[in-house]
């Protein structure tokens, strides 16, 4: 079955969930699935909201006037998905091949459902990867440390591409500020710990210079400040003080596969409200 999605949030007030079903409801749209979360502390009010698409009798255009109109008077910030599109996805790699392999995999069995049209990396490592899956590769360098070029022909390739979204999946560059701001909440980053411990490079030799007893992974959108973002999903495992940096970088491999594709999943499914530097991560349906 085909849905539209609508990710709404506002300030929060009394009536809202009455008001939206009703609005849904007199346009003759079945409500298929609605979750809302109520932040008491911040005062802010979510929803997500799945409807039948079969309901839909106007364009999707339409749709989204007569929403915004709705919207307006009730200071809605809102998103209208349609789940008949393929989000597209471009993956950012360097050396480390764990998570570019999994993503594809998991792309591959239609757990991620996405297309992958191409694959963008600094270094020219993992190009066999990408021939196993017949995946375009580009291998763009830094010259004389210059990043502008580099993201220059990143951008061209984006555009050309009509990219969705960029998974960062262990790329081992600080994207510009302006880049970021570009695509704002659109760059899911991988990084190899449970922030906010351990940021930047290394963090599994300090992790063991501190004798950490779990080892962690996050997964975040990408932000102006390096590690700082929105985070969207956290996991970690328990370790003990025999194992090595290197078996405590083995070991969080595992952890870093699944917490990433958990964000992107979550992403490409549209359960993700951003609100400031937070996120409301709607579960996924069973």
């Amino acid at each position: 079955m085909q849905k539209i999605i609508f990710l709404i949030q506002c300030n929060d007030s009394k009536g809202l969930l009455a008001s939206i079903s009703q609005y849904f409801f007199t346009r003759n749209f079945n409500i298929l699935h609605c979750q809302q979360h109520s932040d008491t502390r911040a005062k802010r009010y979510y929803m997500r909201v799945e409807l039948d698409m079969a309901d839909l009798k106007s364009t999707r255009k339409e749709l989204r006037d007569d929403f915004s109109r709705f919207a307006e008077p009730l200071k809605l910030t809102w998103e209208c998905h349609f789940t008949d599109y393929k989000s597209r996805v471009a993956i950012f790699v360097s050396k480390t091949s764990h998570c570019l392999y999994d993503l594809i995999s998991r792309q591959h069995e239609g757990d991620l459902v996405c297309d992958i049209p191409l694959i963008i990396s600094n270094h020219p490592d993992l190009e066999h990867i990408a021939g196993q899956f017949r995946i375009p590769y580009y291998y763009i360098p830094i010259e004389n440390g210059d990043k502008t070029i580099q993201e220059d022909q990143i951008r061209l390739l984006l555009k050309r591409h009509d990219i969705d979204l960029v998974v960062l999946a262990r790329y081992m560059q600080i994207l510009s500020p302006q880049f970021v701001e570009e695509w704002n909440g659109k760059i899911i980053n991988i990084h190899h710990a449970f922030l906010p411990a351990f940021q930047g490079a290394n963090p599994y030799a300090r992790a063991y210079e501190r004798g950490v007893k779990m080892i962690g992974a996050t997964a975040h959108y990408a932000s102006q400040d390096l590690d700082q973002g929105p985070i969207i999903e956290q996991d970690v495992v328990r370790v003990n003080h025999e194992l090595t940096p290197d078996g405590l970088k083995q070991i969080g491999k595992d952890v870093e596969r699944q917490v990433l594709s958990r964000a992107v999943q979550a992403h490409l499914e549209h359960r993700i409200i951003i609100y400031k530097n937070r996120t409301i991560v709607f579960s996924a349906e069973r």
